[in-house]
């Protein structure tokens, strides 16, 4: 294993000790899938458990750090400038449907800037990292964003793939998926499986782990305002077609 910060070990740990209650709690609603109640209570406990864990081994570790998180909303501690941004379960309607296509997603914003991220998929054991200047890994090896240099070529991901704002300029069809996990969109960018990811009005915790591993696989994301919670849009790709893609949508 590459040698990692203190704070980015704990954000690993955090994340593997809450999958437990993921995995389990997923297998409770794909049971349930046949039955009348259907298996929404077990999603927002699922949510709400596995942000206390996460939560918990987060503060043990850093007390002062500040928490940023979907369920919880916003706590400032004692130290401002370093936040912890969390999001349990992004893809949280995957989970609901027993769809195993979600994640945890964990970031550090530290003087306004996000210096390491955690996106890990407890179905499939599938950890994405990285850290300001010290490059980008999936399960312990290093990933680099795709090469691919033509856009027919390419595949593209977003969350709402009708959109407006997302209409293309160009006659040029490009080849979309709607995975319904942005952090997962933003980690297969990083690791080359999509070329490039757009979308409008997420909220910070959805792709703040994702901005830091997308820049340190060597690719491109669009300048945004951390200081900014809600209504992010956001455009992240390999940087060998991400003057083609931006040319290619309006609005953004």
């Amino acid at each position: 294993m590459n040698s990692i910060s203190a704070n980015l070990n704990i954000m690993i740990k955090a994340s593997e000790k809450a999958s437990k209650i993921l995995i389990r709690d997923f297998g409770e609603v794909e049971k349930l899938q046949i039955s009348v109640k259907g298996p929404s209570d077990f999603v927002s406990s699922a949510d709400t458990k596995a942000e206390k864990i996460i939560i918990s081994e987060l503060t043990k570790a850093k007390k002062n750090y500040s928490i940023l998180s979907e369920e919880d909303g916003s706590k400032i501690n004692a130290d401002s400038q370093n936040v912890w941004i969390v999001d349990p379960i992004d893809g949280t309607t995957n989970f609901l449907h027993g769809v195993p296509h979600f994640a945890i997603s964990i970031a550090l914003k530290s003087d306004n800037e996000i210096v390491s991220g955690v996106i890990y998929d407890p179905i499939k054991d599938e950890m994405f990292y990285a850290e300001k200047n010290n490059g980008a890994y999936f399960n312990n090896k290093r990933i680099r964003v795709s090469k691919r240099k033509k856009m027919e070529y390419c595949l593209f991901a977003s969350g709402k793939i009708d959109n407006e704002n997302i209409k293309q300029k160009t006659n040029a069809k490009l080849s979309i998926r709607k995975s319904g996990s942005a952090a997962l969109d933003m980690a297969y960018v990083a690791s080359g499986r999509y070329d490039g990811y757009f979308q409008k009005n997420l909220n910070l915790w959805d792709i703040a782990a994702g901005i830091i591993i997308v820049k340190e696989a060597g690719g491109q994301v669009n300048d945004l305002n951390l200081k900014q919670n809600n209504n992010i849009d956001i455009t992240a790709s390999s940087s060998s077609i991400n003057e083609q893609l931006l040319k290619n949508l309006i609005n953004f």
